[in-house]
């Protein structure tokens, strides 16, 4: 739309998502987009992922699965912009941004976050692994409090990536089509994009895919955090910037090491590594080489981080409205 050009509408979520979040009366009245996508990609799954199919019929059908995702995703996006601006400019300035803003989570990871930080301070042990289970797979029960606390440090920051940076990038790029259909392939990746015995088949495309859009977002959040180091008392650039450069690449996703490279450089800690699933253990590199006893103290340094890299990313957007606009 030439009224709201894709990087203004998304200065405008970034603002709306920060300040109010996603309310709660408003997810028990009309839930969120992501519920409405899970429901789409469950009924996928349970449609086409037959477990008498051979191998290679799975994968054609995950494939399917995928783009009939993306096709009704894009559509009703499309659909939504088309309707908020036939009933007129201010409605338009109105919902689009509120549209938009559902699929930003910088709110939302705060909180959480700092949940796990209040956890320990309040309940312990137990209070850090009864928060922390709320953000992340692995087994709570086999967690000290460095633990709990590096695994709050390692969500946030891999969840800076593809709850905050890679939406807003496709918003920016794409307005709100490109922000849904990210939304989209992040939310299929994350119900069917692993590899065990029922998707590791049918998962392969959305995983696949993910990695690809998720590429850009990923090294931009390394690059703002490492900046962002340089403005928080205590943190270190240089060493978010060796972390990045030896270890983002030994991570066993390709993206999400970049951002927790960064964290575990700029804040002095070792974060990833070796690490116990319900469906056991995983064996990883660390990133970073500081220390690995991290504490709640830490989970609000690298929130004040976090805050600094939300602000500078706001910034970015902010100059590429302003710079649309004069065009």
């Amino acid at each position: 739309m030439d009224l709201l050009p894709p990087p203004l509408l998304l200065v405008l979520a970034l603002a709306v998502e920060a300040l109010v979040g996603y309310p709660k009366a408003v997810y028990r009245w009309i839930r969120h987009p992501v519920v409405w996508i899970g429901a789409l990609i469950a009924w996928l799954d349970r449609t086409l992922n037959r477990p008498a199919w051979s191998f290679t019929a799975r994968r054609a059908a995950g494939v399917l699965a995928l783009l009939v995702l993306l096709a009704v995703a894009g559509a009703t996006a499309f659909a939504l912009e088309t309707a908020a601006g036939a009933l007129g400019p201010v409605a338009a300035l109105v919902l689009l941004p509120l549209l938009a803003s559902t699929l930003l989570a910088q709110r939302s990871l705060h909180e959480h976050v700092a949940a796990v930080r209040d956890g320990l301070g309040k309940g312990g042990l137990e209070g850090g692994r009864a928060a922390v289970s709320m953000i992340v797979g692995r087994d709570p029960a086999s967690l000290d409090t460095a633990g709990v606390s590096r695994a709050a440090i390692e969500s946030l920051a891999e969840n800076l990536s593809d709850g905050v940076t890679a939406p807003a990038v496709w918003i920016g790029v794409l307005g709100l089509p490109g922000g849904v259909l990210y939304k989209a392939v992040n939310t299929a990746d994350s119900m069917i994009g692993h590899r065990s015995e029922r998707h590791h088949a049918f998962g392969w495309a959305a995983a696949r895919l993910d990695d690809l859009v998720n590429l850009p977002a990923s090294r931009l959040a390394a690059a703002l955090t490492i900046l962002a180091a340089a403005t928080l008392p205590g943190a270190s650039p240089a060493a978010a910037a060796r972390a990045v450069w030896r270890d983002a690449g030994r991570h066993t996703s390709p993206n999400a090491g970049w951002p927790e490279a960064a964290f575990a450089g700029a804040l002095g800690l070792r974060l990833a590594g070796p690490r116990t699933y319900a469906s056991g253990r995983v064996e990883a590199a660390f990133m970073g080489d500081g220390r690995a006893e991290a504490t709640a103290d830490d989970i609000d340094r690298a929130l004040r981080l976090y805050r600094r890299v939300l602000a500078l990313q706001a910034l970015a957007a902010a100059f590429a409205a302003l710079a649309v606009t004069l065009a």
